[in-house]
């Protein structure tokens, strides 16, 4: 037989991403979490800029109110006895303004000073650096100018008669505020997005409970054989996770549902086979004794002297297809027999010396090809019914010798493997038409389509084979190509020691 290699699959493509096989918890949870940790961020974004511009507006008020409180008390010392030019420090040390308030002063002779009062409530006077930097960044009347030393402030200059003044105030307090409000909003989003997956899982994983005990059913029912005998399906959905009234539920009612109809029609189909063995063994059986008596007339008609030339010839092919007909009947009455666990006489086999005896009996019908045995040097003994096993060696070596040409080698070996006794036959004539290669074994099938017993046969050959090995617990494989096909049979081994076995 001509075997063809399957198709190597398809190697997928190196721009293909991997698909991500999640499970349909997964994939819930993720969507549910995702959604809800995106409003989060949304909200906390939303509430950080307005909460920034409410303290924006706060801190804009603040620098007014600081921008008149030192504006005062700069035009109050204006208004003082003359002397020295004011100085920045002179109207913070006067005004005792909050802390981190910042005041420049430029006097009318042109003179800068800069002062900032500290977290204590004293002043310090700023250094020409801090001074420079604080009046280059002024570009509007309200600015964000970054102070060395001393940080971001928001400042703004105004004008007190002859002197000109910058008052600022630190933007410190609002970042701070700020920064402590999108940590706790972080900190409790993600504890409530915690607690969201545990809520979460513990409802999905109970919503799905019904679905998985459904998969776990169909599971089981799966690995149950089915193909022949007696099958019953125990299995079923538990009561309580086959609601009608849930989606989830109604799956398992339809699969329990489904699974009584295959447990009801696997039994109508259990009961038609037993019945169709019934008839087939019935029948055989019965046909015996008409095919016997049928067989018995023409023998005894034969003997007359007196018969015409077609007489005889028409008694001979009635005593012919008799005689076929009789090895039909009776091939029938044994596969409904094994099909039934009957027929078998057990005993102890010794394949050895049954290849043997087999070889010895295929090589007259078979003088045309080569004969060959392959034989270890101890004894394979196995437990089996010698007829039947023996029939089995004469069906595969008759087999051989029909479907090859003239000249073919036939090769029978026994040996031990794995704690099994292998009996093969191999030959090296055409194989096994692919056309028929499944379908070797089953009951009326042949190599050749026509009705020829000679090169078709009645088909029954190797399905009897194959039902007399099953019957023993053992397996009748066939692999084939073009000059080299082997029929293998393989059956418990018994031990090699004799007195063991």
């Amino acid at each position: 037989m001509t075997q063809t290699a399957d198709a190597e699959p398809a190697e997928p493509s190196p721009t293909t991403a991997p698909r991500l096989r999640w499970s349909l918890q997964t994939r819930l949870m993720v969507a549910v979490i995702g959604i809800v940790s995106l409003m989060l961020v949304i909200i906390a974004v939303a509430t950080s800029a307005v909460f920034g511009t409410v303290l924006q507006d706060n801190l804009n008020a603040k620098l007014q109110t600081t921008q008149q409180q030192t504006g005062q008390v700069l035009l109050q010392l204006q208004y003082g006895p003359p002397g020295e030019p004011i100085t920045a420090y002179d109207v913070l040390e006067a005004g005792r303004e909050q802390p981190g308030t910042l005041l420049i002063v430029r006097a009318p002779e042109g003179t800068t000073t800069g002062a900032v009062v500290a977290s204590d409530t004293d002043v310090e006077t700023l250094s020409d650096e801090q001074v420079d930097a604080v009046v280059e960044g002024i570009s509007q009347p309200e600015h964000d100018v970054d102070v060395p030393g001393l940080g971001e402030y928001r400042v703004t200059a105004y004008q007190a008669q002859s002197y000109v003044a910058v008052a600022g105030l630190p933007l410190s307090e609002v970042q701070t505020t700020i920064t402590q409000m999108l940590t706790t909003m972080l900190l409790v989003t993600a504890g409530g997005l915690l607690l969201l997956a545990a809520v979460i899982a513990l409802v999905i994983r109970a919503s799905l409970a019904p679905l998985r005990a459904v998969a776990d059913t169909a599971t089981r029912v799966a690995a149950m054989p089915m193909s022949e005998g007696a099958v019953t399906i125990s299995e079923r959905v538990p009561g309580d996770q086959a609601d009608e009234h849930t989606e989830i539920g109604r799956v398992g009612h339809a699969l329990n549902t489904l699974l009584d109809h295959v447990d009801e029609s696997l039994d109508a189909r259990q009961r038609n086979e037993e019945r169709m063995r019934r008839f087939v063994a019935d029948a055989s059986h019965e046909l015996r004794t008409p095919l016997a008596s049928i067989r018995g007339y023409s023998e005894l008609s034969l003997r007359a002297p007196d018969l015409s030339e077609n007489t005889e010839s028409s008694l001979e092919r009635i005593q012919a297809q008799s005689l076929r007909m009789t090895t039909l009947v009776e091939d029938l009455l044994l596969l409904a027999r094994l099909d039934e666990g009957q027929e078998l006489v057990y005993g102890s086999v010794d394949l050895s010396q049954l290849a043997i005896e087999a070889v010895a009996d295929a090589r007259p019908a078979g003088p045309d090809h080569i004969w060959q045995l392959d034989l270890g040097e101890d004894p394979v003994v196995v437990a089996g019914d010698a007829v039947r096993l023996h029939q089995v060696a004469a069906n595969l070596l008759a087999n051989a010798r029909t479907h090859t040409p003239a000249g073919t080698t036939v090769t029978v070996s026994v040996h031990r493997a794995d704690g099994q006794a292998v009996l093969r036959v191999h030959d090296d004539g055409p194989g096994v038409d692919p056309a028929i290669a499944d379908d070797l074994f089953e009951r009326f099938s042949r190599a050749d389509r026509s009705r020829a017993r000679k090169t078709g046969g009645t088909g029954l050959g190797l399905s009897i084979a194959k039902a007399i090995v099953d019957a023993h617990g053992g397996t009748l494989s066939v692999q084939s190509t073009p000059g080299d096909t082997t029929f293998e049979l393989r059956l418990p081994a018994r031990p090699a020691d004799a007195a063991e076995a």
